[in-house]
């Protein structure tokens, strides 16, 4: 500053300019300081420009006032709470920041690309921007009664979950305070078994074969003939399938246990007559060559053509179709179904049991028709006789 010629008034005191050019044009300038004593300490700090602010040595004289008086902060304190301000901001643990640590640390989690998509649909615009901390009940209720107008109550918990699993997550990792409440789940019936009259079934099969799409058929008819998952199809690689043993490896997504399930004779003919894509690993792939990710448009369509009712989910119905058949054959007892639908519960197996108990009972009223034909047979011999 000693080389630049300071100006000042008597009636301003503390106040001085010293010569500048203006920014962008070049111009002459006046670039305005104030020296004060605060605390104890000698301050001095720019405050404006004439061709900035408009400064003057009046304006400059009214913010020195400020400044001694304390009601305006100076650039030094005003420096350091916009710093703190920017630190706590850091430490500050949104639930959009505590998204994203949990998918970073959770890269290979199953069914993370659902939650993406259930997080920027409907999290993050409703609480983004809040820490767990500061929620409050309403907010949550205001959320569920609102999906609820539009969404069935599964898609509605499946989201209060991930917040209920967000939140978990940075109370355990230690990073953020918990909400304070309980998050209220909507009651969802998920004692849902899909079926298909046999009629209904024979028409979905015609309108697979008539299809042009080359990949959703098959697709369908994988679901219908071995029960495997929308996400275990599109995950599926050549690599995965044993022609020679007859099986199906089902890959666990976090790398732990693989399953495998039996290649039957109608799933092997799909895979025979499915062309493969070159470059690409996978059975069904999706643009360029890439795992597919989803194929409503095209399933939709030979849905809608053959019929079928709008609450058929249709390829995670066609699953339940391949236990229901399974199940009310008679011929396969719960513990192996349980294994060919990879279920980790047999509770999630028990849903088909009602199906089996009246394969059982037409078996069991089978035994007793053939005693009762055998029977009246006798009786009508003896009729006869006399």
């Amino acid at each position: 500053m000693a080389k630049f010629e300071r100006f000042t008034e008597v009636k301003y005191p503390g106040v001085y300019y010293i010569n500048g050019t203006a920014v962008g044009s070049g111009k002459p300038d006046k670039i305005f300081y104030i020296r004060y004593r605060k605390d104890g300490r000698a301050i001095e700090e720019k405050v404006g420009r004439a061709s900035q602010n408009n400064m003057t040595f009046s304006k400059a004289s009214r913010i020195r006032l400020n400044r001694i008086e304390g009601r305006q902060s100076t650039n030094t304190e005003r420096r350091e709470a916009e710093e703190a301000a920017k630190q706590a901001e850091e430490g500050r643990y949104t639930i959009a920041k505590l998204w994203t640590a949990y998918k970073e640390a959770k890269p290979n989690l199953k069914g993370i690309v659902t939650d993406q998509n259930r997080f920027d649909l409907y999290l993050d615009p409703a609480f983004g921007k809040k820490e767990p901390a500061e929620l409050v009940p309403l907010d949550v209720d205001r959320l569920r009664l609102k999906l609820l107008k539009t969404k069935s109550p599964a898609t509605v918990r499946n989201v209060l979950e991930l917040l209920r699993r967000l939140i978990n997550y940075g109370v355990n990792k230690q990073l953020c305070e918990g909400a304070g409440f309980r998050i209220e789940m909507p009651k969802v019936n998920n004692i849902k078994t899909e079926d298909l009259s046999p009629d209904q079934l024979k028409k979905l099969l015609e309108v697979i074969e008539m299809d042009t799409h080359k990949q959703a058929g098959p697709i369908m008819l994988m679901a219908l003939y071995t029960g495997m998952r929308r996400g275990e199809l599109f995950k599926l690689e050549w690599r995965d399938i044993d022609f020679e043993r007859g099986f199906i490896k089902i890959r666990d997504p976090k790398g732990v246990v693989d399953q495998t399930i039996p290649l039957n004779d109608a799933a092997a003919a799909v895979l025979n007559n499915h062309p493969k894509m070159k470059g690409s690993p996978f059975v069904f792939p999706g643009r360029g060559g890439r795992q597919r990710t989803d194929i409503n448009k095209a399933v939709a369509k030979i849905k809608k053509a053959a019929g079928l009712p709008s609450s058929f989910r249709a390829l995670h119905g066609l699953r339940h179709v391949y236990a229901s058949m399974l199940a009310s054959s008679g011929q396969v007892d719960l513990y192996t179904l349980q294994k060919l639908m990879t279920h980790k519960s047999p509770l999630m197996t028990q849903r088909y049991a009602h199906l089996r108990d009246e394969a059982l009972k037409s078996a069991s009223q089978l035994a007793g028709d053939i005693v009762n034909n055998i029977v009246t047979k006798k009786k009508n011999k003896t009729r006869k006789i006399v």
